[in-house]
């Protein structure tokens, strides 16, 4: 188990958030229903356990109806109806998507695009983060809200505004570049610095005066890299500030706990959580299967532990996610029976003490009526809702696991620094991308049955046997240092092609590749050489790779296997070299999924890394969670045939003992308070 202390979140001065067992909860949206549905909401709601609601996600319209006027009466209601039932809230501010009038008022509030064109109401999150229109109005219904629901005893959480930079963290609006310079100014100092930072040199982009320097809109020809990535470096803080000012309000009424709805998941990436998640008290996210993807329960899992991490590794709070189908896929698949339970129990054993959903009843209207939720259209004489009601009931029988924390001696290493600059306009190659390499890795750790903690590179990695550094393009010599100083302990690492490469100005490292990593690794590469789509080149180890090679060339490290073809045969593709007490691998392309796999297999073994569960194609998921008084070891099968795997102890979804073996059924999850001596 890793023993490392856990980083701390949130406001000191903030009551901690704390449930009586797994939160069970929704997000309920009472402005769509009159008074009589919702009497029948809660009587379902106690029906099937759900102990914390979120309201007011997108009361903005409701409750200011017009400037300045205020209308709380159906707040007010819903809130007394809640608690009456032991309902705990968790208090949106409602200031996710302004009310028509204020974007009529001042259609300055409006988003901007990359092409210069400005985005309209209709949708949500029609709001520019930097306009001071928008956050004067903004903060002034906080200000209300805050004011008569701050010592509410049902508020349990204050939730501000909703899933923010969602649509618009990206605004190239003037108010946008003209904090932007603000920011600027304050970063570097001078405007030689910037200069510098950026290479504006290049291109005769040279500043004279920070007036002259705007956002990066399109271009004819590709950007300046250095100014892209600052502005979404900027374009994180710029909504990480206006989440400060929102809690800012709300502390002076209320000392309960504070946060917003991460969203942790494959395809938004405009904000830099590292940074955001020491201001929440409580790290929360929204999830979704993304059947994009071609493994869509393993990208569950990496979004769960990635989440944990942000956490410190302590507890967090699933926000959102679906009972069924989404309804912005190109095709929103239905879940299968037992699907939502075992996805809501893998988010529980990867450090979740909350299992939330959006929503409570399906809308009717809007863009969202065919988004699934608890109560669907058909009612609750389905069997969705059956499902529903017996998840609250196994939640209620793990209420023990919380505040126990996930068992992981794996690390792997992200950045979305890397991610931004890495997947930059001008590189190699552009079917190289960052979080795909990062999924790969990942992925292999997954199939091997290794639970592994997602961190960012500075972070202490003492407590780890292994650390994975998948695509680390972009990196600080302080980051690089800390993995370079962690294998010289004695720890492990591998670190795979296209890492190290620039510093945190998006410099190349010069003297060759792989950058920070040269002395680590004991290699060099003179030049990339990437693959076209769909080649794939042989290695002499009998594995096959594709998207990338590199000329390189050992400088101390032992050549484990060489290409046999391609572009570069004879050339090393894959090193291990010892350095101080440990040792560093180093993947100079892009190995299909079981070379990969194999490969980490060997890696994991000389580390003495320890897999909980058995190796699966993605079908078995063992993560083990440990508390003061015990441990406790979940199992889902999301394959079609019943398994047995070792086990001693007290069965808690079905209260039986197990004595030396556990079967799981197919599609099932157990989860098993372990025997101290097992």
């Amino acid at each position: 188990m890793n023993s490392r202390a856990a980083t701390s979140t949130g406001s000191a001065s903030a009551t901690p958030f704390v449930h009586e067992g797994v939160a069970y909860g929704c997000d309920y949206n009472p402005e769509q229903w009159g008074p009589e549905v919702w009497a029948e909401d809660v009587v379902l709601m106690r029906e099937a356990g759900v102990d914390l609601v979120a309201i007011n996600i997108f009361g903005w319209s409701q409750v200011e109806p017009r400037p300045g006027e205020y209308d709380f009466d159906r707040i007010d209601t819903i809130i007394e109806l809640l608690h009456a039932n032991g309902i705990r809230v968790n208090l949106g501010t409602g200031t996710s998507s302004p009310p028509p009038w204020l974007s009529t008022l001042h259609p300055e509030i409006l988003p901007v695009v990359e092409d210069g064109t400005t985005r309209y109401p209709g949708g949500r999150q029609a709001w520019c983060p930097s306009s001071p229109i928008f956050r004067e109005h903004a903060l002034a219904l906080v200000e209300k809200v805050a004011e008569r629901y701050g010592r509410h005893p049902a508020v349990a959480l204050w939730h501000v505004s909703n899933e923010l930079g969602c649509h618009n963290a990206l605004c190239y609006c003037d108010d946008t570049a003209a904090a932007f310079r603000l920011w600027l100014q304050a970063r570097y100092g001078t405007i030689e610095a910037l200069n510098s930072a950026w290479g504006t040199s290049f291109w005769s982009q040279r500043y004279g005066r920070w007036a002259e320097i705007l956002t990066p809109r399109l271009t004819l020809s590709s950007r300046n890299p250095g100014q892209v990535l600052d502005f979404h470096r900027f374009s994180s803080a710029e909504l990480l500030d206006y989440y400060r000012r929102e809690t800012a309000v709300l502390r002076r009424h209320s000392d309960v706990a504070v946060t917003t709805n991460f969203m942790v998941t494959s395809h938004i990436r405009n904000l830099d959580y590292w940074t955001w998640a020491p201001e929440v008290d409580i790290v929360a996210n929204d999830h979704y299967l993304d059947h994009r993807l071609a493994d869509p329960a393993t990208e569950l899992a990496f979004a769960a532990d990635l989440t944990r991490g942000l956490a410190g590794g302590q507890p967090w709070l699933l926000m959102e996610q679906a009972a069924g189908a989404v309804n912005w896929q190109p095709h929103n698949l239905a879940k299968a029976p037992g699907e939502m339970t075992r996805n809501s129990l893998a988010h529980v054993a990867r450090g979740a003490d909350g299992i939330c959903f959006f929503q409570w009843r399906a809308s009717l209207q809007g863009s969202e009526k065919f988004h699934s939720a608890l109560v669907p259209h058909a009612g609750t004489d389905t069997a969705l809702w059956r499902e529903v009601v017996a998840l609250g009931e196994t939640l209620d029988r793990l209420g023990e696991i919380t505040g126990s924390t996930v068992v992981a001696d794996a690390a792997l290493l992200f950045s979305w620094e890397a991610w931004w600059a890495g997947d930059g306009e001008s590189r190699p190659s552009q079917s190289v991308r960052y979080l795909e390499q990062v999924h790969a890795a990942y992925a292999a750790l997954h199939r091997l049955g290794v639970t592994v903690d997602i961190v960012a590179p500075g972070t202490d990695l003492s407590g780890y046997r292994l650390v994975v550094a998948p695509a680390l393009y972009l990196v600080s010599d302080a980051e690089a240092d800390n993995l370079t100083a962690y294998v010289a302990a004695g720890g492990h690492a591998l670190v795979t092609f296209f890492s190290g490469i620039v510093d945190e100005d998006d410099r190349v490292r010069p003297g060759g590749y792989p950058g920070a990593f040269r002395g680590l690794l004991g290699v060099t590469v003179e030049e990339f050489s990437p693959l076209l789509p769909g080649h794939v080149v042989g290695l002499d180890s009998g594995a096959s790779a594709s998207l990338w090679t590199e000329r390189l060339r050992s400088t101390g490290a032992e050549v484990i296997a060489r290409y046999r073809g391609g572009p570069l045969p004879g050339t090393p593709a894959i090193t291990r070299n010892r350095h101080g007490a440990g040792d560093a691998w180093y993947v100079a392309t892009a190995l299909e999924a079981g070379a990969l796999t194999d490969l980490l297999r060997t890696i994991c073994q000389q580390a003495r890394v320890t897999a909980v569960g058995p190796e699966s194609p993605g079908t078995i998921e063992v993560v083990r969670r440990a508390g003061a008084a015990a441990t406790y070891l979940f199992i889902i099968n999301h394959g079609e045939d019943d398994i047995d795997l070792p086990a001693s102890g007290r069965e808690l979804v079905t209260g039986e003992p197990v004595n030396r073996i556990v079967r799981v059924p197919a599609g099932a999850v157990r989860v098993i308070r372990e025997d101290p001596a097992s």
